[in-house]
């Protein structure tokens, strides 16, 4: 008789406790029989069935597990406290930490039991103090999140993670990098948890001094090297730090690939502008057997948005539904839109957003924004204005569409319709975010903003911006001095 994983899944999952010895052990010689040892989901399913009658296999099968999931800890954890062997669930507990994974809702009740059974209080009271701490930052609630933090006497990797994370999700992120730094100070070994949220803040701050010092501590670490998570994150950095060359390498030098680090790569060539690579990897994406998600799609169609590849990006939109099996979402049409409206076909802009109705799908200020911003490229007042409406009624506060109107009013000479819409902004008393640069002197991020005279300028700083400076007055100099001779 042949047996499939689903069929001996089931088996397994139907097992209770009196038929353990019998069902278990004979579905487990199916297992070995067919050659299945080192199916994920057969492994945890036989785990989860030994964890309910025969303690010592559960452990035997979960030292042997090839890849162990979280729902595999949580099992054997919670077998251990059950049979009230509290010093062995911590054991396991450790082993987990040292992983680089990081405990959930169905890890903390066992663990705090098995706590109170050996009278560990603070392990407990650092347990309970991270499941606040984290529930603080998931939810946005950064002060209290930092009271709860300021307040543990013990903090271990996990809670520093959750702390770094918080103030990174928060957009706090040179925050963010100070609490890596106390937490490198407080000599707590970082882990694998740690390290993607460290190259999302570079990424996202340009600073890539920092992050490639942390690129150089995972070449030398042999277990972040090969990890998926970390390597994304790497391709991400680059990225968004303008190193494309850098994150080809990355993606090249990885021997496994999820469809997270596709996606990467894809919006990393998109975002250079290097569409027709992007459209070749979406490609090569699908020959190598992985089914893009709506990221992915959201990707690729951006990608040709950013180089104006609208065949192709109308026909990537028009399969999402025969050959991806779901309907478009509305950041599809806001890409499909942008590309449209970049290009100046505000019809096909139009009819596109009117289709939306027949999905019951309501635009969104993204779909507005981006015909908005194409009317501002091509200085079209009907669209614009049309555009700028339904903003101002979606984002009454948001002061970039009506200097994006008021844009389009100026390069027209409609000098009267401009002061209008400015009154309006002073009106509403609205203040446009401004415009923000940065510099990394000595592994330092200085950063200054438009209008902002406060800074105090070092020397290091003068010399170095005075450097920058000079490079364009050398070369118009040159160029003057060629146009001569």
């Amino acid at each position: 008789m042949s047996y499939s994983v689903a069929s001996l899944s089931a088996i397994l999952r139907n097992c209770i406790p009196r038929t353990v010895s019998t069902h278990a052990k004979q579905t487990h010689v199916q297992i070995l029989i067919h050659g299945l040892s080192h199916d994920v989901t057969l492994q945890t399913d036989l785990l989860l069935a030994y964890s309910r009658g025969i303690l010592l296999n559960a452990r035997q099968v979960f030292d042997r597990m090839p890849e162990r999931n979280m729902h595999s800890w949580n099992i054997m954890i919670s077998a251990y406290v059950q049979n009230s062997m509290y010093h062995d669930a911590l054991s396991v507990f450790h082993e987990f930490l040292d992983s680089g994974m990081k405990p959930d809702h169905y890890s903390l009740p066992p663990l705090l039991k098995a706590c109170a059974g050996i009278g560990d209080v603070l392990l407990g009271v650092m347990l309970h103090g991270s499941s606040v701490l984290d529930f603080y930052s998931k939810c946005g609630s950064l002060n209290d999140a930092r009271v709860v933090f300021e307040g543990l006497l013990w903090k271990d990797s996990v809670v520093w993670n959750s702390m770094i994370s918080g103030l990174a999700k928060g957009g706090l992120h040179m925050e963010a990098l100070s609490c890596f730094r106390n937490m490198l100070g407080s000599k707590t070994k970082i882990d694998a948890m740690t390290v993607p949220t460290l190259l999302s803040v570079c990424g996202k701050l340009g600073d890539i001094t920092k992050g490639k010092e942390i690129h150089g501590q995972v070449l030398k670490n042999t277990v972040w090297y090969n990890d998926i998570a970390i390597c994304n994150s790497l391709i991400d950095l680059y990225s968004k730090c303008g190193c494309l060359r850098d994150a080809e390498k990355i993606f090249c030098s990885m021997k496994n690939l999820n469809l997270v680090t596709w996606t990467t790569m894809i919006s990393c060539y998109g975002v250079h502008g290097k569409g027709d690579k992007a459209l070749n990897l979406f490609e090569k994406m699908k020959d190598s057997g992985f089914k893009p998600n709506s990221v992915t799609l959201t990707a690729i169609l951006a990608s040709c948005s950013h180089s104006g590849f609208v065949n192709q990006g109308q026909n990537i939109f028009n399969s999402i539904r025969s050959s991806y099996g779901f309907e478009p979402s509305v950041e599809h049409y806001a890409c499909l839109v942008d590309l449209l409206s970049r290009l100046g076909c505000f019809e096909d802009a139009l009819r596109l957003i009117n289709s939306m109705k027949r999905v019951k799908m309501v635009p969104s200020a993204s779909i507005w924004g981006a015909l908005l911003a194409g009317s501002l490229v091509h200085r079209n007042v009907e669209t614009g204005e049309m555009a700028a409406r339904h903003l101002f009624e979606i984002e009454p506060k948001n002061a970039s569409n009506y200097i994006a109107l008021c844009s389009i009013y100026d390069s027209r000479g409609m000098w009267k319709d401009a002061s209008r819409v400015r009154l309006k902004i002073r009106r509403l008393r609205l203040d446009k975010t401004p415009g923000c640069s940065w510099i990394s002197i000595g592994g330092e991020i200085h950063t200054f903003y438009q209008g902002n005279l406060s800074f105090s300028f070092d020397r290091k700083t003068r010399e170095m911006l005075e450097g920058v400076i000079r490079i364009p007055l050398l070369v118009h100099s040159e160029l003057q001095l060629s146009l001569l001779f």
